[in-house]
């Protein structure tokens, strides 16, 4: 476990203030690191490229909706809250050495909260602290982000990077993708390490629980933002809670200028081929057991402590684990990605 500095967890609450009573914010352990997507490549034994995944032990290629209940079929959860056996998946990030050779980059645990690598996931009611929105529903899904993007101009909202100057994030910088922080991939070496925040649509249209893109039945408000309380389109009228991540990449060990480009570039890439950032995404299938989740965004409780909710030890969450559908090295010195993807970066 991390020891943090008086300042760095008075910087923790001052950020937790905000969302005072109004948010959960709880840890997902690395449930398995694989090529795999029910929701873009559904039925392969391996997607295209790689992702790190959270949440509940029955993730596989199918999980189809109306048919796959993984209430039903999982048997553990990675993540705190016992109830919830979503998943939810990323990327994975590799530095790229001067010499050609990739290496995973491992994950810090979020301020606060103990894991085993993973995501940190918040479910956010609205900031008004009075009006209700509405759970997902058995079935749902959805992706925001695109993995081929390479420039910023069709990039979704709040998709973006922080690097940080300490391990203990201090000054921590502002609500997410604000200040400073950057759609690309950071172009100097952070020594606490790298936050990626993805932060999904909270319109959904009310009777689709997924779509052919797994965008289009999820909008953004018409005006305005959640944060500010915009309105959803009359198309997609129904609010949701707003879905975030929060992946923190231990970047330390590679801020050896031996090890970066001679011409001082950014050395990470997602596990896409991406070189620029703008490609990050992420993937969510909904779990929760039976009314669950809504009765905790009802009672606004927080953080990952709630008494609508049953809770597990971080011990029994980081005991949650798959197998490789497929075995396949991720870690280690690497001559290519997993997928063998050719490394593109930002648009000219």
């Amino acid at each position: 476990m991390q020891w943090r500095t008086l300042a760095a967890v008075a910087a923790l609450l001052a950020h937790d203030a905000v969302f005072a009573q109004q948010m959960l914010r709880f840890s997902c352990s690395r449930l398995t690191i694989e090529r795999l997507d029910p929701l873009v490549s559904p039925g392969m034994q391996q997607s295209p490229h790689m992702h790190q995944v959270g949440g509940g032990n029955s993730f596989r290629a199918t999980m189809a909706p109306g048919d796959f209940d993984p209430v039903a079929e999982s048997t553990c959860t990675s993540c705190t809250f016992a109830e919830d056996f979503s998943n939810y998946w990323t990327a994975n990030l590799f530095f790229k050495a001067r010499n050609g050779t990739l290496k995973r980059v491992p994950q810090l645990v979020n301020m606060g909260l103990q894991a085993d690598g993973g995501l940190t996931v918040y479910y956010i009611p609205p900031y008004d602290g009075k009006s209700n929105v509405t759970a997902f529903k058995p079935g749902f899904r959805m992706l925001v982000g695109d993995p081929i993007l390479r420039s910023g101009e069709t990039q979704q909202r709040q998709l973006c990077h922080r690097c940080f100057s300490t391990i203990n994030q201090v000054p921590f910088g502002g609500a997410p993708c604000t200040g400073d922080d950057t759609a690309t991939l950071p172009p100097t070496m952070c020594n606490g390490g790298i936050r990626t925040t993805i932060t999904f649509p909270t319109c959904w249209d009310g009777a689709n629980v997924d779509s052919p893109d797994h965008k289009s039945h999820v909008a953004y408000p018409e005006s305005g933002s959640f944060e500010s309380g915009g309105p959803c389109p009359a198309s997609h009228p129904v609010k949701l809670p707003q879905l975030m991540y929060e992946v923190i990449w231990d970047t330390r060990m590679f801020n050896d200028p031996e090890l970066w480009p001679e011409d001082g570039s950014q050395p990470f890439v997602y596990s896409m081929g991406d070189g620029s950032g703008y490609g990050q995404h992420g993937d969510y299938l909904f779990g929760w057991k039976d009314d669950a989740l809504q009765r905790a965004l009802d009672a606004r409780c927080s953080n990952d402590r709630c008494a609508e909710l049953k809770s597990q030890t971080s011990d029994e969450a980081m005991k949650c684990t798959l197998n490789q559908t497929v075995p396949e090295k991720y870690d280690g010195w690497l001559a290519q990605l997993p997928g063998n993807w050719t490394i593109t970066y930002a648009d000219k």
